[in-house]
C-alpha cells in the first residue's frame, strides 16, 4: 500500500488558516481509514498529512517527528489534531502535545481505539496473550512483522518472539474476505490461534468528529 509521506497533503478543500480548517496530523497505518471515514462523513474543513508509518518501529522518534510537522503546519491552520495514541512513547506524545496546544486521540495504541478504549481495557487480562493485526498490518505484514523480525531468514526465532502468544486477534476496520483470509494466514504462519472481530473505525471516527 502506498505510503502517503509528511509532504503528500490528501485536501479536501483550502488549507489556509481563518476559515476552520483543521489538519489532521496522523500515523501512516491509519491513512485509508481516515482518507475513507472524510468522505463518508463529507468533512469538507479537515486536511490529512500523515507521518511515515514506519515510525511505528521507533517510538521513540514519534514526538520528535509529530513536534516539528506540528510547527511546520501550525500556521496554515485554525487547529491541529493529532491521529496518534500513546503508541509506545510512555507517555511523552501526551505531555508534548498538550504543551504544543493539540488534541490527540485518547489511548494506549491504535489497537485499543479501534476495539473501542472502554471495550479494550474492560477486556484486561483475557487478552494478554494476544497478538493483534489491522487492516493496515494484515495488508504490511511481511514489511512490519516478518522481515523486520528477522523471521524470513531466521524462523527458529519465532518460539522465542511468539511463544508466550496464544492467539491472533484481526481487528478488521472492512469487510474484506481477502483480507481476512490473508490474516489467517498469519496466524498460522506464527503458530496462533485466529480470531477476527469486525470493529469498523471504533473510536477513531469518534474523535475525528470532535475535530
Amino acid at each position: 500500500m502506498a505510503q502517503i509521506s509528511d509532504t503528500e497533503l490528501t485536501e479536501t478543500g483550502l488549507d489556509r488558516a481563518g476559515d476552520g480548517r483543521v489538519l489532521i496530523l496522523a500515523c501512516g497505518a491509519l491513512a485509508r481509514e481516515i482518507i475513507a471515514l472524510i468522505k463518508l462523513n463529507a468533512w469538507q474543513h479537515l486536511t490529512l498529512t500523515c507521518l511515515p508509518a514506519k515510525l511505528h518501529l521507533y517510538p521513540d522518534q514519534i514526538v520528535t517527528a509529530v513536534e516539528e510537522a506540528v510547527h511546520k503546519h501550525r500556521d496554515q491552520y485554525d487547529r491541529i489534531f493529532v491521529a496518534y495514541a500513546d503508541c509506545g512513547t510512555g507517555g511523552l506524545l501526551e505531555t508534548k502535545c498538550r504543551e504544543l496546544g493539540v488534541e490527540m486521540i485518547a489511548g494506549p495504541h491504535c489497537y485499543s481505539f479501534f476495539e473501542g478504549n472502554t471495550a479494550f481495557a474492560a477486556k484486561g487480562d483475557d487478552d494478554i496473550t494476544t497478538f493483534y493485526l489491522t487492516d493496515f498490518l494484515v495488508k504490511q505484514f511481511d514489511a512490519f512483522v516478518w522481515r523486520p523480525m528477522g523471521l524470513d531468514k531466521h524462523p527458529e526465532l519465532l518460539p522465542m518472539y511468539f511463544g508466550n502468544y496464544e492467539k491472533l486477534v484481526y481487528q478488521a476496520q472492512t469487510d474484506d474476505p481477502d483480507l481476512t483470509e490473508k490474516a489467517q494466514d498469519c496466524a498460522t504462519r506464527l503458530g496462533l490461534a485466529f480470531e477476527r472481530r469486525f470493529t469498523g473505525y471504533g473510536d477513531l471516527e469518534t474523535a475525528l468528529q470532535s475535530a
